[in-house]
């Protein structure tokens, strides 16, 4: 069996007491339930198709039937999914500066760093693409996100591209906006789709940022722990790096990387817990 990681602190609750991971028992069983029916179901089916005398609309209800627990399946399986994985992201600091309005904000390379390791780990891909929006001068920038089990989902959003600034001068072409528009889709959609804190309003306006950069050690240590494929690396990562970090970072950074690793080894714990 994988050895499972001890947590590196214990966080408290109001109560001050420490938490307590909740159990995904449950939702194993509700999984299990639906794919035993399917299961069931599939087997109902083939072997009616083999009967000629077999009434055809029957069967047809019989596939719609089956076709509508599969799918219920994999949107459940899709939430759970989700859910485990925003468990394991953690605020992204910002790395980019808008000189026009005087505001940080994390770029999408930066999300991308943070957040695609646990992302794919989870059984989740993503692909952006274009469609046409509702305003003339507006960019539709749509994302596909995938899961696995079958499910897809496809949200998206319509940003300006008619190349004004925040001030409403002309700032750039029009292809230069409608670029623009979409790399800004990208981010705005996938800070949305995990529900990514970075810790500014990301909406490159005048409000305060309050974000700042971690220096190269603590990114290395953030990029290595999100990298981590299981409990067993998760502790490895701790033994083998943890102490040598903590002298090479701020007491804020080290703080910031022992939350991520907490969060990651407890959702490795209820993994493991949840699978016996």
């Amino acid at each position: 069996m994988t050895a499972q990681p001890d947590l590196l602190d214990v966080t408290p609750t109001a109560a001050g007491k420490p938490e307590r991971a909740l159990s995904a028992a449950p939702r194993q069983q509700s999984a299990q339930v639906i794919k035993t029916d399917s299961d069931t179901l599939m087997a109902v089916i083939t072997k009616a198709a083999k009967d000629p005398d077999m009434d055809v609309d029957k069967l047809d209800k019989l596939i719609t039937l089956y076709g509508r627990i599969t799918a219920n399946q994999a949107e459940q399986d899709f939430d759970e999914a989700m859910n485990a994985a925003q468990a394991e992201i953690g605020v992204v600091v910002t790395d980019k500066a808008n000189s026009q309005t005087s505001s940080r904000y994390a770029s999408y390379p930066a999300l991308d760093r943070a957040v695609r390791p646990i992302y794919t780990r989870h059984g989740f891909s993503l692909s952006f693409s274009t469609g046409k929006a509702e305003r003339p001068d507006d960019v539709r920038v749509i994302c596909k996100v995938s899961h696995k089990g079958g499910h897809k989902s496809f949200p998206y959003v319509d940003m300006p591209a008619d190349g004004k600034g925040a001030k409403g001068g002309e700032v750039m072409t029009r292809i230069h906006a409608a670029g623009s528009a979409y790399s800004y889709g990208q981010r705005y959609l996938l800070k949305l789709i995990f529900n990514i804190a970075t810790g500014e309003t990301d909406d490159d306006g005048n409000g305060a940022s309050g974000g700042r950069a971690l220096g190269a050690a603590a990114q290395r240590a953030v990029a290595d722990i999100n990298a981590c494929a299981n409990g067993a690396e998760l502790k490895a990562w701790k033994d083998r790096h943890a102490d040598a970090v903590e002298k090479l970072v701020t007491p804020a950074e080290n703080r910031e990387i022992i939350a991520l690793w907490n969060r990651r080894a407890r959702a490795e714990r209820e993994k493991a817990a949840a699978h016996g």
